[in-house]
């Protein structure tokens, strides 16, 4: 039994330790560097009973800057400051109101811009402090780092990307 395995570990050893030809080599990958997130803020968002697109309640911002097509677009709202502190949430963000009515905070993304927009059972009866004046922030996240952080956490993704402040717009 002892020289089967022993001619089992040495015949095992010779395989291994084999070469041959090498291999075609593979595609060419994109050229080093470190991936970098772009990131801005919009001030005074105003949403409206109409404007220029299609559907009513509805701010589009342009990027300025290059997206790739398998970057993701992240979107933030200030929405309240506790303590001197300002309290950033990942958006979609709903609000149920004591009278049933609801709304949503929401974005669309393209290679080109953000919509920002609202949706709910009755939007026109919205105070202005819900659709004036609202706080964006925007960060552009490169896909291949996706699922490796928290992206609720606004702090951790500025942290991760070294995002020290925000283009204001």
């Amino acid at each position: 039994m002892k020289r089967i395995i022993s001619f089992i570990s040495v015949f095992a050893l010779l395989l291994t330790a084999c070469t041959g030809d090498q291999g075609p080599p593979g595609f060419n990958g994109e050229d080093g560097g470190i991936l970098v997130s772009n990131a801005f803020e919009i001030e005074n968002v105003n949403f409206n009973p109409s404007s220029n697109f299609e559907n009513d309640y509805r701010v589009r911002e342009f990027y300025g800057f290059d997206v790739f097509p398998t970057d993701v677009t992240l979107v933030y709202i200030l929405w309240e400051i506790r303590d001197g502190q300002e309290v950033w949430r990942l958006v979609p963000q709903t609000v149920i109101f004591n009278d049933g009515n609801d709304l949503v905070y929401n974005f669309d993304f393209t290679q080109t811009y953000v919509d920002f927009f609202l949706e709910g059972s009755n939007l026109d009866i919205l105070d202005g402090v819900w659709t004036q004046g609202q706080v964006f922030r925007v960060v552009v996240v490169p896909a291949v780092n996706i699922g490796r952080l928290d992206f609720s956490d606004l702090n951790a993704v500025m942290e991760m990307y070294g995002i020290t402040e925000f283009e204001k717009r």
